[in-house]
């Protein structure tokens, strides 16, 4: 778990060393703690004090936030499709599967199944095109529209999703049911 011991110290021009007396707290107890040791009871109170801080301040991110951050990864992953056909897939599926905490992994899955669906009816559309150009007698070659249209609506759907997940930590772009 993160803390804010380390830069609430650094604010206030103290070394490892003078936090320890300050705090009455040993050297190598200040420097676990600022490796990521959890912080409770007297120690808490202590370096609290001697920050001259609230000990709730001392707590930093959750691991609910780093979760959020994952989930972000795994959208921008989707990126990824525009330089490698099914790359939209296949990157965020592999992110998602090798995430552990249930809400990232559950964000990623919704990730994933706009991605697998946006995909398919890419699919279905190069292989409808060429016949819809015959038949309508067409000169432009009408793939390079729906490749176009579906590249745009794939970045809408990243970049919608990846605001959403800064402001709301919730996707903006979601199929009501998930298929994986």
């Amino acid at each position: 778990m993160m803390n804010n011991v380390k830069t609430l110290r650094e604010a206030k021009n103290l070394t490892q060393t003078e936090l320890a007396e300050k705090s009455g707290l040993s050297l190598r107890t200040i420097q676990r703690i600022e490796a990521g040791s959890i912080l409770k009871g007297f120690t808490l109170k202590a370096i609290a004090q001697s920050l001259e801080t609230q000990p709730e301040n001392l707590m930093g991110e959750t691991e609910e936030n780093t979760g959020i951050d994952r989930a972000k990864l795994i959208n921008l992953s989707a990126l990824f499709g525009l330089i490698f056909p099914y790359g939209n897939v296949i990157l965020p599926l592999i992110l998602t599967y090798k995430t552990k905490d249930a809400k990232n992994k559950e964000l990623g899955k919704n990730i994933v199944s706009i991605q697998i669906v946006l995909s398919v009816i890419a699919s279905l559309l190069m292989i409808v095109s060429p016949f819809l150009q015959k038949a309508f007698s067409l000169r432009f070659p009408l793939f390079l529209i729906f490749l176009i249209a579906i590249i745009g609506i794939k970045l809408i759907v990243i970049i919608q999703n990846g605001i959403n997940l800064n402001r709301k930590s919730e996707l903006y772009f979601k199929l009501k049911t998930s298929f994986l």
